[in-house]
Parts: C-alpha cells; sequence; structure tokens
C-alpha cells in the first residue's frame, strides 16, 4: 500500500515561489502517474498538474501553464511542484495523488485512487 505524503508548503509573498514535494512511503510509485491537485476554501479541487511514470509527459492547468513545473526522481520516489510567480489565487491546500493505471485522464479527481493529506499554500499581498 502506497501513503503519498506531501511537503513544502508555507507562506510565501505574491510573485514568488516555492517547492512541493510528494513522497511516497512503503513501496515505489514509480510505474504510475502522479498528479498535483489544489483546493481552496469554498472551491471545487482543481487539477494542476500531472506527470507519467517515467517523465515522459507532462499536463497543466490553464491557470498555472508557463509558472509551475512537474517533475519526478523515481530513485526517491518523490515528484516536485516547482510554483514561480504566486499570486493569491495560488493560496489552496495542495494535494498530490497517484492515478489509476488504466486512465489516460488527467483532471478527473474520480480516476486517481490514492491521495495524500495535502499542504497548505498562502500567498500574501
Amino acid at each position: 500500500q502506497v501513503q503519498l505524503v506531501e511537503s513544502g508548503g508555507g507562506l510565501v509573498q505574491t510573485g514568488g515561489s516555492l517547492r512541493l514535494s510528494c513522497a511516497a512511503s512503503g513501496r515505489s510509485f514509480s510505474d504510475y502517474a502522479i498528479s498535483w491537485f489544489r483546493q481552496a476554501p469554498g472551491k471545487e479541487r482543481k487539477f494542476v498538474a500531472g506527470i507519467t511514470w517515467n517523465g515522459g509527459s507532462t499536463n497543466y492547468g490553464d491557470s498555472v501553464k508557463g509558472r509551475f513545473t512537474i517533475s519526478r526522481d523515481n530513485a526517491k520516489n518523490t515528484v516536485y511542484l516547482q510554483m514561480n510567480s504566486l499570486n493569491i489565487e495560488d493560496t489552496a491546500v495542495y494535494y498530490c495523488a497517484r492515478r489509476r493505471p488504466s486512465s489516460w485522464s488527467w483532471d478527473d479527481d474520480r480516476q486517481y485512487d490514492h491521495w495524500g493529506q495535502g499542504t497548505q499554500v498562502t500567498v500574501s499581498s
């Protein structure tokens, strides 16, 4: 059973950067696509970025294209989300999730079978 643990969240000024990490414990998740979602208070959970098992394909939500970069290091069982040019709209709890092996869909959260507990990102004005 894979457990996903997010880290790296915190408080950052507008225009600043953070790097989030999603680490797997128990066993490797190197054969699975991993994505980041986020949820702001009172809003629906939204797809942020995803990456295939070998890092050969990535996908981004429209609101973060050009600012965020997803990557993975399978040797460390870790997926990263580099977030640059942060603004107040990026304030949310960020979750990483493992996509079901049979799925080719990125942004439907029902296609993911394992989730971390989330890490808070707060962007101040």
